[in-house]
Protein backbone atom coordinates (compact mmCIF):
# COMPACT_ATOMS: atom_id res chain seq x y z
CA UNK A 1 0.00 0.00 0.00
CA UNK A 2 1.45 3.31 -1.06
CA UNK A 3 1.66 5.82 2.11
CA UNK A 4 -0.93 9.48 1.69
CA UNK A 5 0.97 12.39 1.50
CA UNK A 6 0.35 13.36 4.99
CA UNK A 7 2.04 10.23 5.95
CA UNK A 8 4.61 10.56 3.89
CA UNK A 9 5.24 14.31 5.75
CA UNK A 10 4.87 12.96 9.23
CA UNK A 11 7.31 10.59 8.52
CA UNK A 12 9.89 13.34 7.29
CA UNK A 13 9.03 15.02 10.35
CA UNK A 14 9.86 12.50 12.83
CA UNK A 15 12.95 12.12 11.44
CA UNK A 16 14.10 15.39 11.65
CA UNK A 17 12.58 15.95 15.14
CA UNK A 18 14.46 12.41 16.05
CA UNK A 19 17.81 15.29 15.65
CA UNK A 20 16.65 18.66 16.72
CA UNK A 21 16.52 19.51 19.69
CA UNK A 22 15.85 22.88 21.37
CA UNK A 23 16.92 24.67 24.81
CA UNK A 24 16.17 27.15 27.04
CA UNK A 25 19.70 29.16 24.99
CA UNK A 26 18.87 27.81 21.88
CA UNK A 27 15.19 27.20 21.29
CA UNK A 28 13.84 25.35 18.11
CA UNK A 29 11.79 27.70 15.63
CA UNK A 30 9.47 25.54 14.32
CA UNK A 31 7.31 26.23 11.58
CA UNK A 32 3.58 25.29 10.27
CA UNK A 33 2.25 25.94 7.10
CA UNK A 34 -1.21 25.76 5.85
CA UNK A 35 -3.65 27.40 3.40
CA UNK A 36 -4.86 30.29 5.10
CA UNK A 37 -1.59 31.05 7.68
CA UNK A 38 1.87 30.35 8.69
CA UNK A 39 2.35 29.43 11.95
CA UNK A 40 5.94 29.93 13.68
CA UNK A 41 7.26 29.05 17.52
CA UNK A 42 10.03 29.24 19.46
CA UNK A 43 9.87 26.31 22.04
CA UNK A 44 12.30 25.05 24.67
CA UNK A 45 11.92 21.33 24.06
CA UNK A 46 13.99 20.89 27.75
CA UNK A 47 11.47 22.72 29.59
CA UNK A 48 8.41 21.98 27.40
CA UNK A 49 7.59 25.69 26.66
CA UNK A 50 7.12 27.87 23.92
CA UNK A 51 9.19 31.09 24.56
CA UNK A 52 7.84 33.01 21.49
CA UNK A 53 5.32 32.57 18.69
CA UNK A 54 3.91 34.30 15.90
CA UNK A 55 1.66 34.18 12.36
CA UNK A 56 0.82 35.45 9.95
CA UNK A 57 -2.79 36.77 10.96
CA UNK A 58 -0.90 38.52 13.89
CA UNK A 59 1.66 40.12 11.03
CA UNK A 60 -1.49 41.37 8.91
CA UNK A 61 -0.13 39.47 6.12
CA UNK A 62 -0.87 36.60 3.29
CA UNK A 63 0.21 33.62 4.02
CA UNK A 64 2.86 34.15 0.69
CA UNK A 65 6.46 34.49 0.30
CA UNK A 66 5.84 37.96 0.93
CA UNK A 67 4.24 37.06 4.07
CA UNK A 68 6.59 34.84 5.48
CA UNK A 69 8.61 37.29 4.93
CA UNK A 70 7.07 39.56 7.22
CA UNK A 71 6.87 37.07 9.65
CA UNK A 72 10.24 36.64 10.38
CA UNK A 73 11.19 40.03 10.70
CA UNK A 74 8.31 39.79 13.61
CA UNK A 75 10.01 36.99 15.03
CA UNK A 76 13.22 37.97 15.01
CA UNK A 77 11.78 41.29 16.74
CA UNK A 78 10.03 39.40 19.18
CA UNK A 79 12.73 37.01 19.85
CA UNK A 80 15.20 40.00 20.53
CA UNK A 81 13.17 41.22 23.05
CA UNK A 82 13.15 38.08 24.82
CA UNK A 83 16.88 38.24 24.23
CA UNK A 84 17.13 34.83 22.48
CA UNK A 85 19.86 35.18 19.57
CA UNK A 86 20.23 31.87 18.48
CA UNK A 87 18.17 29.62 17.13
CA UNK A 88 18.22 25.55 15.90
CA UNK A 89 15.71 25.68 12.73
CA UNK A 90 12.97 23.28 12.65
CA UNK A 91 11.57 23.54 8.79
CA UNK A 92 8.68 20.39 10.16
CA UNK A 93 9.11 18.32 7.02
CA UNK A 94 8.53 20.85 4.74
CA UNK A 95 11.31 21.09 1.93
CA UNK A 96 13.31 24.42 2.16
CA UNK A 97 12.69 26.63 -0.63
CA UNK A 98 9.35 29.38 -1.16
CA UNK A 99 7.66 30.36 2.01
CA UNK A 100 9.96 28.58 4.34
CA UNK A 101 13.16 29.57 2.77
CA UNK A 102 11.80 33.38 2.66
CA UNK A 103 11.04 33.19 6.80
CA UNK A 104 14.16 31.96 7.43
CA UNK A 105 16.14 34.32 5.53
CA UNK A 106 13.98 37.08 6.88
CA UNK A 107 14.48 35.86 10.55
CA UNK A 108 18.60 35.96 9.76
CA UNK A 109 17.95 39.27 8.17
CA UNK A 110 16.51 40.09 11.97
CA UNK A 111 19.56 39.43 13.91
CA UNK A 112 18.89 35.52 14.32
CA UNK A 113 21.71 33.12 14.41
CA UNK A 114 20.80 29.46 13.12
Amino acid sequence: MIPSKLQQRLRRKRRIRAIVRGTSERPRMTVYRSLTQITVQLVDDAAGKTMVAASTVEAKAKPDAAGAKKLGELVAKKAKEAKIASIVFDRNAYKYHGRIKALADAAREGGLTF
